[in-house]
């Protein structure tokens, strides 16, 4: 997932999936956010972004992009419009999304299409914002997009933007999305959602002791595609579920494993196989750049 330049202009940038590999909620906050503790992994698996400078100062979006999402309302295209707007740039983008991260999976698609938007127009407009400011104009798009921002793995606190590296150890994910999308914050209204566990440290993810997602028990529940998932899942391991939507995933310590654990799975599950990363593909297309 390099970056790279056709003849009509476009360069073409990585837009990395993510999974939480544990998601807890400690508490809730005055403003009726919810305080989140988990660890943010990075894969070799994601959407990619096209973007083309234009001089009238408009940021379009060509293509499709997400189905049913009005350019408005597209997080890239938010994202271009944002950080023109907060670096007062005169020049325009056009952006095409290439999506291949399903929507409502909790594999972050959306948000890192904006992360990508955002760092490589920083970029490609000379704007010179710090990896801070980009940050910062990332959460106003999302919780999530300050990890893509800053392109490594990591161990969150708040609503999910206090970040700390964290190095894990190399593993591959066999990652299934159910196809069911569940807006979060009827998840987050569910009274069987578990709003109060202890918090923890970044030593208990170290140590193994760490597991387990808030919305796994909420989403198996109501849904019976994830809790279909999940059965198939636990014939190769431990299955666990990512961010608040319906992807689970199972980890494994090589691709081999993880390759000969998927081939195990009934074919209509949909199932794929992805490295876990120790920085952003991202990054590297920027270095290369």
């Amino acid at each position: 997932m390099s970056a790279g330049h056709d003849d009509a202009g476009w360069s073409w940038w990585p837009a990395p999936a993510k999974l939480n590999l544990f998601l807890h909620i400690t508490g809730r906050r005055a403003d009726g956010y919810h305080e989140l503790q988990t660890v943010f992994r990075l894969l070799d698996w994601g959407d990619r972004i096209g973007l083309r400078l234009r001089e009238d100062g408009q940021v379009r979006r060509e293509g499709e992009g997400l189905a049913g999402v009005a350019e408005a309302d597209d997080l890239a295209v938010r994202a271009a419009r944002l950080l023109q707007e907060a670096a007062k740039v005169e020049q325009g983008a056009d952006i095409i999304v290439e999506k291949h991260v399903p929507a409502g999976g909790g594999f972050g698609g959306g948000s890192s299409d904006a992360a990508t938007a955002l760092v490589v127009l920083n970029r490609l407009w000379r704007a010179g914002l710090d990896e801070e400011a980009l940050a910062a104009l990332g959460l106003r798009l999302g919780a999530d997009v300050p990890v893509f921002v800053r392109g490594r793995n990591a161990w969150a606190e708040g609503v999910g933007e206090r970040l700390q590296p964290i190095t894990l150890a190399p593993a591959w994910y066999v990652v299934v999305e159910p196809g069911v999308h569940v807006p979060t914050p009827a998840l987050f209204a569910d009274p069987d959602l578990t709003r109060d566990s202890p918090v923890a440290k970044i030593e208990d993810f170290a140590s193994g002791t760490l597991v387990g997602n808030a919305f796994e028990p909420v989403l198996r529940r109501r849904e019976p595609a994830v809790e279909a998932a999940f059965a198939a899942l636990s014939d190769i391991g431990t299955a666990r579920l990512t961010g608040s939507g319906s992807g689970c995933f199972v980890e494994f310590a090589s691709q081999s494993a993880a390759e000969q654990g998927r081939s195990k799975l009934p074919k209509e599950l949909r199932a794929r196989v992805a490295a876990g990363v120790a920085r952003s593909p991202l990054l590297d297309a920027l270095e290369q750049h």
